[in-house]
């Protein structure tokens, strides 16, 4: 006789499906040992799923945070500086460096160019009070540094134009330059001494983004150590002391207007010191909006990888409940036939089966989660690694673990479903 949809339709309900819930779960626990080991397959690949994403997500995170901190509309200009004295007279024959005349050049010749500002940099020899870290990097620049960095004040003020046009011996500390430098003390209207000058402290800066290795040209560096001064104090002031195998300046930075085409600027910047350098390769023109959209791609195709890598490793899990359901089906063949023989259908029976599976891929994944986040904070203190644990990544692990372990009990329940309730019954 066929079963009419309304029938079926009650096999669905919640007093159908609690005492089938409470049955898998009674025969779970009545194997617990075996149960925690075919859980752990799902529990490890979770976990290692969740950390490597958390990972991945947080270097991302902080690559793409530099690049926005660059300025999306800027164009930046890196002079390549060499310590060989042979490779430094050999470029010399060819190229001047990077110049103020080429920063004039620049900005005449850009079309858009709203701000330009040139940088002088400087990694002293000695500074006083000695630094408690790493020495602090000195960045000559102009006034409009802060529009062009988007650098923020969070204490005093940045030097103005009427000192930087009289070299003023005045700075501008980083975050972890001012901790380095001070300590915990308030650094404002304090003297440091770099080399055989000293600076009178004006303000402090806001912390930044920074990318631990070099990105798109610009080098590795902590933009928090740094100390700001005018750039013709950098030039008249230390200039004698660091200038050897130096550039004029080392760095340009434009930023454009917001309707302007910064692919094309980028070309006539190339252009204008393809020209001036004679074809020389010292200097490297940096577009962060190039750079943020080539992460941005990056990211999309780390993503499909990880998502790859995260079915690969709770296959492996999946692999497990299939093996230990498929054992299952055989130790419990006269449970199946008795059941049969009371009336159950193919359907109950694979019902039951399923339940069991989808218990252990839920408990598996939950406690995965738990072990990820763990894991990730774990490797955030230890390491000092940035790390990421975001909405989509539980999600993602999550619903990956439970679909395999939902594919991998589907072929032992219907196998189940399938014995003879006779042969069942006298299954020895």
């Amino acid at each position: 006789m066929s079963r009419s949809p309304a029938r079926l339709a009650g096999r669905l309900t919640p007093d159908v499906l609690l005492p089938d819930l409470g049955r898998s779960l009674d025969n779970l626990l009545l194997h617990k040992l075996r149960t925690l080991l075919t859980m752990l397959g799902m529990i490890f690949g979770v976990a290692a799923v969740l950390s490597m994403l958390s990972i991945g997500a947080g270097a991302q995170q902080q690559v793409m945070a530099f690049i926005e901190g660059l300025g999306v509309r800027n164009l930046i200009v890196e002079a390549r500086e060499t310590t060989d004295f042979q490779a430094f007279q050999k470029i010399r024959q060819q190229s001047p460096g990077l110049t103020f005349q080429d920063l004039r050049a620049i900005a005449a010749s850009v079309p858009g160019a709203e701000l330009a500002t040139p940088r002088k940099r400087f990694t002293p020899n000695q500074v006083l009070p000695k630094p408690s870290a790493e020495m602090p990097v000195v960045y000559g620049v102009e006034p409009a540094f802060t529009d062009l960095a988007g650098l923020r004040i969070t204490a005093g003020r940045f030097f103005t134009d009427e000192e930087s046009s009289r070299a003023a011996a005045v700075c501008v500390l980083g975050e972890a330059a001012r901790q380095g430098l001070f300590g915990g003390g308030d650094p404002l209207d304090r003297f440091l001494k770099i080399g055989t000058h000293w600076f009178r402290v004006v303000g402090v800066a806001a912390p930044q983004a920074v990318a631990r290795g070099e990105v798109g040209g610009v080098p590795a560096e902590d933009r928090n150590n740094l100390i700001y001064v005018p750039t013709t104090a950098a030039i008249l002031r230390l200039e004698d002391t660091y200038s050897q195998f130096r550039d004029e300046i080392d760095g340009v930075y434009v930023r454009l207007a917001a309707d302007a085409d910064v692919p094309a600027a980028a070309s006539i910047v190339r252009g204008v010191l393809e020209a001036s350098h004679r074809g020389a390769a010292d200097y490297t023109v940096v577009v962060p909006a190039e750079l943020l959209a080539e992460q941005q791609r990056t990211r999309r195709i780390f993503d499909i990888v990880m998502v790859a890598l995260a079915s690969i490793s709770l296959l492996v899990g999946g692999i497990g409940i299939m093996n230990i359901m498929l054992a299952s089906v055989l130790e419990r063949t006269p449970e199946i036939g008795l059941r049969r023989a009371l009336g159950a259908t193919r359907v109950d029976v694979i019902r039951q089966f399923v339940l069991e599976t989808t218990l252990l891929a839920v408990g598996g994944g939950l406690l995965g989660l738990l072990l990820g986040v763990a894991l990730s904070r774990l490797i955030a203190s230890f390491a000092g690694w940035s790390t990421l644990v975001s909405t989509g990544s539980l999600l993602l692990a999550f619903l990956v673990s439970v679909v395999v372990g939902l594919v991998s009990g589907i072929y032992p329940a219907m196998k189940a479903a399938r014995l003879d309730p006779v042969q069942a019954l006298h299954y020895e």
